[in-house]
């Protein structure tokens, strides 16, 4: 199978080569880049002229473990989408689930740090479902510290989930945070000993909780530097809130003594869990200067109205999906805020995307468009378009060379050493993957909202996966489930 992606603006962000050329796909890799390509007999032509051309974008973060909820990432630009900030557990299962079912995009998970620690403390047998995951991460059995034996267990569990292809280890510190800090070295030890990375939601800052054991962000760059493991900081707007310049300072100065700290970022000032999350309580969220009325369940759009009712809802239901606002968009400092999030340098984009509910209890559907009712975080559906409009066509912050290198570039080369198939993703050179997205830069936009969170974004015109095309000519073609599994080969 060939296809010719005719006459458009071509971004490789390895190269550094921005301009004039067309790409040939044969057999789902890249065989040519270059002005004036022959197309060889029988080849299917895209013409791209207008359009903007480069790697799809790699999600180190995404929950989505459905092809509806693909589906709204491949119309975000999304060719590869990774859970690895949770992870999952067992591991085999939820690669055995999506290959049965199929993916339309590129998936792959990490092992999941939340899921062994609750199977050892709390004797929690994990699913490997995300919805299952929610549940637990409400439940306080498996949020306190560890004997020197459910440790070693524990780590055991992680150790056996990196050798069966995990992408690293998922770390939910914030669920835990008041956690033995010595269980996080202990995990980045085995991470550096493995050759893996690992994902981390950080634990509170010292600004928020003045008791906490250890500040979540000073805390990642110390162990970096002390094990020396590849650590990435999960979604550093959300946990940072209005600290975000301490943060980043933090984590530059960390970064500049040679530690292996990467950093992502969306941009909302919303994110999305379950109602049981420990920084949820109402305890917790007056610390951060936040209310019951920062939080919305997801399902039923209840914005909760006091703390009894906030009590109530964690009790009755602690897997409760919910939004939480930490910044308020409507605000010129906010905004700036997330803006310096995206913008600190080589920031990852990363959408921590969430699954597609519906009010009989779906969790899936293989309709195309959706139906309605469904519910998500925005973030799910827009990122990525929300990124480009606000980074590229709004404020011209980045170039799209620059785009395109922290939204597929470098999350592909966080996972070079653990998953070497992933050296072939995020870049255009030949023999490359032919993971493509070709976008058109004036249009290129969300359209997702809190109130109608599963509005597809606009602009991304042709989507190729492994050389297949997902979206052509701006229309997502249902039958379309090319995604292949992305695992590990730790060293």
């Amino acid at each position: 199978m060939q296809t010719l992606v005719r006459g458009g603006r071509v971004v490789d962000p390895a190269g550094g080569f921005e301009g004039p050329a067309d790409v040939l796909v044969t057999d789902g890799r890249i065989a040519a880049v270059g002005p004036g390509l022959e197309a060889p007999p029988g080849a299917e032509i895209v013409e791209a002229d207008g359009l903007v051309v480069g790697p799809g974008f790699v999600d180190l973060h995404s929950h989505v473990h459905s092809i509806a909820g693909q589906r709204l990432q491949a119309m975000d630009g999304v060719t590869t989408a990774l859970d690895l900030e949770a992870g999952v557990m067992p591991l085999e299962r939820a690669y055995a689930e999506a290959g049965a079912a199929g993916r339309p995009l590129h998936y792959g998970f990490s092992a999941s740090w939340g899921g062994a620690r609750a199977q050892v403390l709390a004797g929690i047998a994990p699913d490997a479902r995300i919805e299952s995951s929610l549940a637990v991460l409400g439940n306080p059995r498996w949020q306190r510290s560890s004997s020197p034996r459910e440790l070693a267990e524990w780590l055991s569990l992680l150790e056996g989930e990196i050798a069966a292809g995990a992408l690293g280890i998922g770390i939910l510190m914030g669920y835990a945070p008041a956690t033995d800090p010595a269980e996080f070295v202990a995990v980045a030890r085995l991470a550096a000993k493995a050759g893996v990375p690992t994902y981390t939601h950080v634990r509170e800052l010292i600004e928020v909780d003045p008791d906490t054991p250890v500040d979540g962000s000073a805390e990642i760059a110390d162990v970096a530097a002390e094990t020396g493991a590849a650590m990435h900081h999960c979604h550093v707007n959300s946990t940072s809130g209005h600290h975000i310049e301490r943060v980043l300072a933090t984590l530059d100065k960390s970064r500049r003594a040679g530690s292996r700290v990467t950093v992502e970022a969306y941009p909302y000032g919303a994110g999305s869990t379950a109602v049981g999350a420990a920084f949820i309580s109402p305890e917790r969220l007056r610390l951060k200067g936040l209310g019951p009325a920062s939080v919305v369940l997801l399902e039923s759009g209840e914005r909760i109205a006091d703390e009894a009712r906030l009590r109530q809802v964690r009790a009755d239901d602690p897997g409760a999906p919910c939004i939480l606002e930490f910044l308020d968009e409507r605000s010129e400092r906010d905004r700036g805020l997330l803006r310096e999030a995206l913008a600190f340098p080589d920031s990852i984009v990363a959408s921590d995307a969430m699954p597609v509910y519906w009010p009989d209890g779906r969790h899936e559907s293989t309709e195309w468009p959706l139906p309605p009712g469904g519910t998500t975080h925005p973030r799910t559906a827009g990122t990525f378009a929300k990124t480009l409009r606000l980074m590229v066509r709004e404020t011209g912050s980045w170039t799209w060379l620059e785009a395109f290198r922290r939204c597929s570039y470098l999350p592909a080369r966080i996972l070079d050493d653990v998953a070497p198939a992933a050296r072939a993703k995020g870049h255009l050179a030949v023999g490359a993957d032919a993971d493509l997205v070709v976008l058109d830069p004036a249009v290129i936009t969300d359209t997702a909202t809190f109130s109608d969170p599963t509005r597809p974004s606009l602009g991304v015109r042709h989507l190729f996966v492994g050389g297949e095309p997902v979206v052509a000519d701006g229309v997502l073609r249902a039958g379309a489930l090319p995604g292949a599994p992305l695992r590990g080969e730790p060293r």
